[in-house]
């Protein structure tokens, strides 16, 4: 429980002046990299100092000063602050949207263009996010998505959302398979108590969505990159 409470208060105490002074400077100028870059730097201070450290291999693989679609898998709450301070450049998401309504962090996450799902499966909002992501894309920033959908209870791999895909097929914007493992003995599902020890992040090789004729072809690809960075229990 002790990393739990530093990682907290860390990100409480440095996240309210952050908030007073970048918020307020988002919303007059329209700019929210310096929101985005403080929300950053305070993770990856109070992760030092939870001491939860974080493994990145194949970084060099990331295409420069190109939009990405990154696609991971996601087995803890960790899992976005341990893999978002680690990705090149600026990054928006898709996330559930019952989290842009929490206070001041869900204003923003609006802010920065986060781009919210819902849960209910309904094509008509599916449509809408993802010509929601396809605008971000084409403004010259990064999509993360964690494409199960939600956090394996076991830690393996679940079936993945359609929804990245279709993107990535209309855009043709690179995929960048991620795999994540370590976190889910440190915070798994269900539970808020969180132990120090090592998130690892592995970047794989790019994947052109124009090399494939459909939509489910493309899905499997990604699906077998991620598994063949996972210990083998992780694969599904």
């Amino acid at each position: 429980m002790f990393a739990s409470l530093l990682l907290i208060v860390t990100i409480v105490v440095l996240g309210i002046p952050a908030a007073l002074i970048c918020i307020p400077y988002a919303m007059v100028t329209g700019n929210a990299t310096p929101l985005y870059n403080a929300s950053m730097a305070i993770v990856r201070t109070a992760f030092r100092l939870a001491r939860i450290r974080v493994d990145i291999e194949g970084m060099e693989r990331v295409p420069a000063h190109t939009a990405c679609i990154f696609m991971a898998n996601h087995i803890s709450n960790l899992d976005p602050p341990a893999l978002f301070p680690r990705l090149p450049g600026r990054t928006s998401a898709f996330l559930k949207r019952s989290l842009m309504k929490i206070p001041v962090l869900g204003y923003g996450m609006k802010l920065g263009e986060f781009v919210p799902v819902d849960r209910e499966g309904r094509v008509e909002s599916a449509i809408e996010s993802v010509a929601e992501a396809r605008r971000v894309l084409e403004k010259g920033l990064h999509i993360t998505t964690f494409v199960e959908g939600t956090r394996s209870r076991d830690g393996r791999l679940l079936p993945f959302k359609k929804g990245p895909f279709y993107l990535a097929m209309q855009t043709g914007a690179p995929v960048v398979p991620i795999s994540i493992y370590g976190t889910e003995q440190m915070m798994a599902k269900g539970s808020m108590a969180i132990k120090q020890g090592t998130a690892h992040i592995v970047f794989h090789e790019p994947i052109e969505p124009q090399a494939f004729a459909t939509r489910e072809e493309l899905m499997e690809a990604v699906r077998v990159s991620i598994a063949s960075g996972l210990p083998e229990w992780m694969r599904g």
